[in-house]
């Protein structure tokens, strides 16, 4: 019986006690043919709902589930959306993208960074490891009277010049050394991994790090306030890490139109600022990168009062409830139409404010798509928490090499005759 059947019988039975009932209730036959027709109603019924039960069984659903219903995609909405609010047309996104840079800049404090000095390279240190690269340490200025050191990778058998990448360690206190495969996790050896694949790699310290540890110690900010009140730590961070590009840009060893940059956790967000500041970045991926500054319960750690300071102009704001006029999507998708890869934890952190993030990313998406060129970006989101794993290295490694090596690089190919032999 299907479900037309059920239907037909209830109305059936409910016109017999209609009928019953407009009758005379002294006649007890009618009464009792009545009675038995609406018990064989009800029974035809309940085996009706019987046998469709069974046959949903039969096909594998379960008797109760409810009832779901063909529907095409809803909108997706979030607070994210204001990325492209009022805008319509590439050449409105292309306008606003001024406007969101502007407040990039003032939000770092760019305009109080001290003038680019002379790099004045010198090496400290050089080596071969495996026969395949030889590693550097340098220094080169970065403001008058203060130089950053860095570990140089180049491999040896270049024919031509290479593409480079910037590799932005974390918050460690030795985090070239980390970066080059020296100490600490050979996941973050990041200059060794990408030299074997045959890039040029710079992996600059930070600058309360490694040679530059303060006296209070490594990450302490303190004293470069002091030294540079208006400015930011971000400013400072990134506008050293220009300065690194530079150092790759007079090699004759690199190719200067194809510069990367990565880097995980500290060096995550350093590798957004850096790409979002410096268009000499073709291609950047950040892995673990910050949160951002809504949904953010602890947004307040982006203004310390003490050890790393990031924006401490901006503390006061914060303390109140006030956020920035600018935030992490509208600086990712700066780095448009260039390639970007970001790669997070969704359990990296708080998990509302993580999933929060791939709202966040979609909309950047939608930038992308505004510029036409979608596949300069994208994203993975993995359950490793705040790590480096063997799948997000290769994806990172491989972003590199689709994005900054010659196309035969990534290019597949059929196998023909030519390549078979018969077994022997």
């Amino acid at each position: 019986m299907n479900h037309d059947d059920t239907k037909d019988t209830t109305e059936k039975g409910s016109t017999l006690i209609s009928n019953r009932d407009s009758q005379s209730g002294n006649n007890r036959g009618q009464h009792r043919m009545d009675r038995s027709m609406s018990r064989r109603s009800s029974f035809h019924v309940c085996l009706a709902i019987s046998i469709a039960a069974q046959a949903s069984v039969a096909q594998g659903a379960e008797p109760n589930a409810p009832q779901r219903l063909r529907s095409g995609p809803p909108v997706i909405e979030s607070s994210w959306d204001d990325l492209l609010a009022g805008i319509e047309t590439k050449a409105d996104w292309l306008k606003h993208k001024e406007v969101l840079r502007q407040r990039y800049l003032d939000l770092i404090r760019d305009e109080h960074k001290p003038e680019r000095p002379p790099l004045d390279l010198e090496v400290h240190e050089a080596v071969i490891v495996d026969g395949v690269y030889e590693r550097r340490l340098i220094s080169y200025n970065v403001e008058q009277g203060e130089r950053a050191h860095a570990y140089l990778g180049i491999p040896v058998d270049l024919e031509a010049p290479a593409p480079a990448v910037v590799a932005l360690h974390g918050t460690f206190p030795e985090g070239k050394r980390q970066a080059a495969g020296l100490v600490d996790n050979p996941d973050k050896a990041y200059l060794d991994h990408l030299c074997r694949r045959g890039y040029v790699v710079i992996a600059p310290e930070h600058f309360v790090s490694g040679h530059r540890i303060p006296p209070e110690g490594p990450y302490e900010t303190a004293r470069f306030y002091e030294k540079h009140p208006e400015w930011t730590s971000v400013g400072k961070f990134t506008f050293e890490h220009s300065i690194a590009i530079d150092v790759l840009e007079s090699l004759d060893e690199v190719d200067a139109a194809q510069i990367g940059a990565m880097g995980h956790s500290l060096g995550g967000h350093g590798t957004l600022f850096l790409a979002a500041y410096d268009e000499r970045v073709k291609a950047a991926a950040g892995n673990c990168s910050a949160t951002f500054f809504r949904h953010n319960d602890t947004v307040e750690a982006w203004a310390r009062d003490h050890w790393y300071i990031y924006f401490k102009h901006i503390r006061p704001g914060l303390l109140e409830g006030e956020l920035p006029p600018i935030d992490f999507h509208e600086i990712m998708a700066l780095v448009a139409p260039r390639a970007y890869l970001d790669v997070s934890g969704l359990n990296d952190g708080d998990p509302l404010t993580q999933r929060q993030r791939l709202l966040m990313l979609m909309k950047v998406m939608d930038a992308y798509e505004l510029e036409e060129i979608p596949q300069n970006f994208a994203f993975y989101v993995h359950g490793q928490g705040h790590s480096v794993p063997h799948e997000t290295r290769e994806l990172i490694y491989g972003w590199f090499d689709k994005h900054l090596k010659p196309p035969e690089t990534t290019a597949t190919k059929l196998v023909t005759p030519e390549n078979e032999t018969p077994p022997e």
